[in-house]
């Protein structure tokens, strides 16, 4: 069987895959976490595109699931652990760590793992093809990525806690069984659509309302919203 490695969606994967590489490199050679946040919303466009293209053309295939999920483990694993290390290393140390010479700020790599585990368990798990099953890891990498960027503008100062809770936090709900509802829109009538439409709505406001700070607001109105449905749902299948 003959396999295409350079079809127009493992283009558009591969460019998801330089922008995280570039955005790491940036985050560690330069400090440039403003430039690194803009490489990583450009990598979420490819990545949304690549799918959106591959059902388009209809070229989708084994070799580009998989090639998916390693870009993705760069552009919201790797480059986003990096971007909350480096917060770490800029953050006064706390009391409590102080005499481990930034041992804990390690810590915020457990973001790469929780996006590992994320990735792997999506790719077998069948359920997730309609709604996901934990926070979707492009979501929870420009959640962190975000918080570089309001500490290059000078709008946000993380304390060391605040960047080590970021990573443990964003790493639990990748694997956590909240069930999340996914943007895919499968026609564009109301009634199987209300939810995105009205989520849709408010992150165009709350983007013209608080700017910089929109991206973290609308990652936590996303979970807040999928976590209040996952429990109505699961209360109503109890009744059932």
């Amino acid at each position: 069987m003959k396999i295409r490695l350079f079809t127009l969606p493992n283009l558009l994967t591969l460019s998801n895959l330089l922008c995280g590489t570039i955005a790491t490199a940036v985050v560690f050679t330069r400090g440039d976490l403003r430039l690194a946040f803009w490489l990583l919303v450009l990598a979420a466009v490819f990545d949304f595109f690549d799918g959106f293209t591959a059902r388009l053309l209809r070229q989708s295939s084994p070799i580009g699931l998989q090639l998916d999920s390693l870009a993705d483990m760069v552009s919201s694993g790797v480059a986003p652990a990096a971007i909350l290390l480096t917060l770490a290393w800029q953050a006064d140390t706390a009391w409590w760590a102080a005499d481990t010479h930034g041992l804990w700020s390690w810590g915020a790599l457990l973001l790469a793992v929780g996006t590992a585990l994320r990735l792997a368990k999506f790719n077998v798990d069948d359920s997730q093809r309609t709604e996901f099953c934990g926070l979707p890891s492009p979501a929870a990498g420009l959640f962190c990525a975000s918080l570089g960027l309001l500490r290059a503008e000078g709008l946000l100062a993380l304390p060391y806690e605040a960047v080590l809770l970021a990573a443990v936090a964003a790493a639990w709900l990748m694997i956590s069984p909240i069930r999340m509802f996914a943007l895919k829109f499968h026609g564009f009538g109301w009634a199987d659509n209300r939810l995105r439409y009205l989520f849709l709505g408010t992150c165009v406001v709350l983007i013209f309302c608080l700017r910089a700070y929109a991206i973290p607001a609308i990652i936590v109105l996303y979970v807040a919203v999928s976590l209040v449905r996952w429990l109505v749902q699961g209360r109503r299948a109890t009744e059932a």
